[in-house]
């Protein structure tokens, strides 16, 4: 019955769909500084079974016109795999009569901080102050746990300690408008941001995906899943841990608790705006819930992205969340909304750096940026 509700709302939304990019608007002058932060939550959480209890974020700003920008870069110096743009570390923060808007920022599966950094110092240079927290459990820099694959909601929660983490911070605290925050994220990140907008999961979306050969639930319409792509239970981050499905019943035996109140709601009503990138996960979030959001809520996907596929992510989004907007993006992929790979970075890492001939990742990175600072001048009211 979804598939059926799905296409209908579709079809009546096509005119409103928007497929291609504006023109790209003059960016400000800002220069760019970038620091660090470890935040320690108070409350006892569920901490996903990772190393690191506590959270690592990355924070882009808008610095001093003093400020010297200098490379910065993902991997070993000597043979970097990522370019993370132009920084300058620990800079001062530019001064300004009035505070700045807040931005947190959630990456992909797998990811890490840093692969939001095209994003990150783009809204920096318009006048943000971004944050991206490395998820635990699920980032680059530690173990990957199933529990951190699988429990996507106590990513919100991750969202708002982060919230609360800068808003208290001595440094950038004062500079912050706490009625202007927003959030945007990547892939499972683009999930996070709804969920912390008010969307809700239902896991049995997943669980019935991801049984084996992808068959369907035997309860479940013949419509729901039967003609879905079951890429998503795949994923090559995912490889060492099983499917989505296997990784869920192992999560059962260490995070019941979790588990039980997946489907509750994440809602933090400091955030007023979100932008998701291609995002995955986006079938398990409930019909009524989209519906009920009342935030701006924009997204951008990609044509040729086989992780997350437009329609059962972004496309059902779009179709649920009223009065929300969609760039389709031709031949993008998903990982294309990585940081740019270097020659190192395409020589050893594979799928994560092959783009369509046709794609420069660097131009999509600058159109999407540009976007996400129009919606959110728009949102915020800049």
């Amino acid at each position: 019955m979804r598939r059926l509700c799905l296409a209908v709302a579709l079809m009546l939304m096509a005119s409103a769909a928007a497929v291609g990019m504006r023109p790209k608007t003059p960016e400000p002058m800002n220069h760019v500084g970038i620091a660090e932060r470890v935040f320690h939550p108070k409350a006892a959480r569920n901490w996903r079974g990772a190393d690191e209890k506590d959270l690592r974020c990355t924070i882009w700003y808008p610095a001093m016109d003093t400020a010297v920008e200098v490379k910065q870069v993902i991997g070993p110096p000597d043979a970097p795999l990522f370019e993370a743009g132009m920084a300058s570390p620990r800079a001062g923060i530019a001064p300004s009569l009035s505070p700045f808007p807040l931005v947190v920022l959630s990456h992909g599966t797998g990811g890490s901080a840093e692969q939001m950094a095209w994003l990150g110092t783009a809204l920096a240079k318009a006048g943000y102050i971004a944050v991206a927290v490395d998820h635990p459990g699920n980032n680059s820099h530690e173990t990957l746990t199933a529990e951190g694959f699988v429990l996507w909601w106590e990513r919100a929660t991750d969202l708002s300690q982060v919230i609360d983490g800068m808003l208290a911070d001595q440094e950038f605290g004062p500079h912050i408008d706490t009625s202007r925050i927003a959030a945007a994220g990547f892939s499972i990140g683009g999930y996070t941001v709804l969920a912390l907008a008010g969307a809700e999961t239902d896991i049995s979306e997943a669980t019935a995906l991801c049984r084996v050969g992808g068959a369907k639930d035997t309860d479940a319409p013949s419509s729901d899943h039967g003609d879905r792509d079951t890429t998503v239970c795949h994923v090559p981050e995912m490889k060492s841990l099983g499917t989505v499905d296997q990784i869920i019943r192992t999560a059962r035996k260490t995070s019941g608790e979790s588990l039980a109140r997946s489907g509750q709601s994440y809602r933090d009503t400091r955030v007023i705006a979100v932008f998701a990138i291609a995002p995955a996960m986006g079938f398990t979030l409930t019909e009524e819930s989209l519906h009920a959001m009342k935030l701006p809520v924009e997204i951008a996907v990609g044509t040729a992205d086989r992780i997350a596929v437009a329609r059962d992510n972004a496309d059902y989004i779009h179709a649920y969340v009223r009065g929300s907007r969609e760039t389709v993006l031709p031949h993008v992929g998903h990982y294309t909304f990585l940081d740019t790979c270097t020659v190192e970075g395409k020589a050893k890492l594979g799928v994560y750096c092959a783009d369509d001939a046709s794609v420069n990742r660097d131009a999509v990175h600058a159109q999407v940026a540009a976007e996400a600072v129009r919606f959110l001048d728009r949102a915020l009211r800049m």
